[in-house]
């Protein structure tokens, strides 16, 4: 994990993950976007795989249990992200906990930590932050 956490030193990296082989992806974008798309088109890099990455929430979260990643590292956390990991038996440290992540503006949760307070099924999730991004990415247009 260490080797993890200092990748994140890196400029532009928020995230890293190496798979049980070895090999190592970085997460460039913010929220949930990478880690969304490396489960999406390389599911079995995430089985057993460990994670470091700067903000961790209760989407993340869902993703991260979904893609069965084994153990997580977050500089900053959020309780229901916590939670739910640890509920998950995945191994969990961190250096701040939060009741929740703050969007962007600073000024509200994070619209992905609201979008999935209410399940806890990572299907159900995976497909909520799936028309979360695509509408996301249809407004950028």
């Amino acid at each position: 994990m260490d080797e993890l956490k200092k990748l994140l030193e890196q400029e532009g990296v928020l995230g890293v993950v190496r798979s049980t082989k070895g090999d190592i992806r970085t997460f460039t974008h913010r929220g949930v976007f990478d880690l969304f798309n490396l489960l999406t088109n390389e599911p079995a890099f995430l089985a057993g795989a460990i994670m470091a990455d700067k903000v961790i929430g209760r989407g993340a979260a869902l993703l991260i249990i979904k893609g069965n990643v084994a153990e997580v590292y977050a500089r900053l956390i959020s309780e229901p992200a916590l939670e739910i990991l640890s509920n998950h038996s995945i191994k969990v440290t961190y250096d701040k906990k939060v009741p929740h992540i703050i969007n962007r503006s600073g000024n509200d949760i994070c619209p992905v930590e609201k979008l999935t307070a209410n399940t806890s099924d990572t299907d159900e999730a995976y497909c909520l932050i799936g028309h979360f991004l695509q509408n996301l990415n249809n407004t950028k247009r």
